[in-house]
């Protein structure tokens, strides 16, 4: 069965980040998702608040339906790399991607750099990329403000025969859901989903507003941090 899952997602425990991961739960399940990876940059402190709280289950399983992916976005020495269906520690930014793939591979999770060819956002430049063992390649991120640099990393994609993905890259709730990935998983679970990767995947492209994309580049110039107290509506 086909799922339409968002596989790069930031709450307010990302420094740039705006909404609560309630609120971008909410926001999900409203943009008719069946899931989303929650990939907070050098963070799992968002994956362990939906835990604790009981929306996300440790053993990759769904709740009421809805399957919330563990993860992070590790600032690598090289780059940004999307580490998916793991739980990794704090404050690895600025390890070299191969230490951080070789941490994901011991949690049977996927390694995928999210936007490589985006100057402007520290994706994984080519030269890069060819020396790394990686699970796949995010090919269209909706905040990459030039359609060139996610042509460039489909093109890259196609070439190496990777296994491609598609997402928000959401930093508001509102945004959660622009582009997803289908995974054509047997069932509804984090074991499953991940493994579908390699069956090959439908994309749902769509860029972020205008809008979004300007509420999106004012936090990430002033790194409005809302990490720790959750406030404001869930």
């Amino acid at each position: 069965m086909p799922f339409r899952i968002d596989p790069h997602v930031h709450s307010f425990f990302s420094g740039d980040g705006v909404s609560s991961p309630v609120q971008l739960l909410n926001s999900a399940k409203k943009a008719g998702l069946h899931g989303f990876a929650l990939t907070d940059h050098n963070t799992s402190d968002g994956c362990r608040y939906l835990r604790d709280q009981g929306l996300l289950r440790e053993d990759g399983e769904p709740v009421d339906g809805f399957l919330i992916i563990p993860g992070v976005e590790v600032s690598t020495e090289e780059g940004h790399l999307l580490c998916l269906g793991v739980w990794l520690p704090n404050g690895l930014k600025g390890t070299p991607a191969k230490e951080v793939i070789a941490m994901v591979r011991e949690q049977n999770g996927l390694a995928i750099p999210a936007h490589p060819y985006d100057r402007l956002r520290a994706g994984i430049r080519e030269w890069h990329l060819d020396e790394l063992d990686i699970d796949g390649l995010e090919v269209f991120n909706a905040a990459t403000a030039l359609a060139r640099h996610n042509q460039s990393a489909l093109t890259y994609a196609t070439k190496r025969g990777l296994p491609m993905t598609a997402g928000s890259d959401a930093h508001y709730h509102a945004a959660i859901g622009r582009s997803y990935t289908v995974f054509p998983a047997a069932r509804l679970s984090l074991r499953a989903v991940l493994d579908s990767l390699k069956g090959g995947t439908q994309l749902h492209c769509a860029p972020l507003g205008t809008l979004e994309a300007l509420r999106k580049t004012f936090f990430n110039w002033f790194r409005v941090s809302k990490r720790g107290a959750l406030r404001g509506p869930a």
